[in-house]
């Protein structure tokens, strides 16, 4: 369970643990995002996959509580593994890590049900608080040149 239940005394959250599952068809960028989700205690990354297709089927059985999802893949892409995952797995929480750094690529993202989207370039400057934001329910959208935002 992460600690985005409701009502939770502030005191058990840091028993709780956030399972994340990294979604991007290149291995370097995976072990990057791993190295830095995986600094954070607490945070757990259960799974890797390469394509949409592979983090659907992943997602059934590792029930991850944040999906970490590039856009461009091979087989399914991200867009079309997110519409597919609302439907399939309405309590993950989902958000894209990509190249995309588009007003129109982040709408379609939030719109196909993503709860959030950072542009690769500044990932190590907002993954952590993107993912923290997602696990809690809250909309965390950063472009390059645009300030980070945090909705609750």
């Amino acid at each position: 369970m992460a600690n985005r239940l409701i009502g939770l005394p502030p005191g058990n959250k840091k028993n709780m643990t956030i399972r994340i599952l990294l979604v991007d068809d290149h291995p370097i960028v995976r072990q990057g995002l791993k190295t830095l989700l995986e600094g954070r205690s607490g945070w757990e990354v259960v799974g890797e996959a390469s394509d949409g297709a592979e983090a659907v089927e992943k997602a059934q059985d590792l029930k991850p509580d944040v999906m970490v999802l590039d856009v461009t893949m091979p087989r399914m892409n991200g867009l079309e593994a997110c519409r597919v995952l609302r439907k399939q797995a309405p309590q993950l929480e989902i958000l894209f890590v990509t190249q995309h750094d588009s007003p129109q690529m982040m709408r379609e993202a939030l719109d196909a049900g993503a709860r959030g989207y950072v542009v690769k370039s500044n990932a190590a400057r907002d993954l952590l608080e993107a993912v923290e934001a997602v696990s809690q329910h809250r909309v965390f959208t950063a472009l390059n040149g645009r300030n980070s935002v945090a909705l609750s």
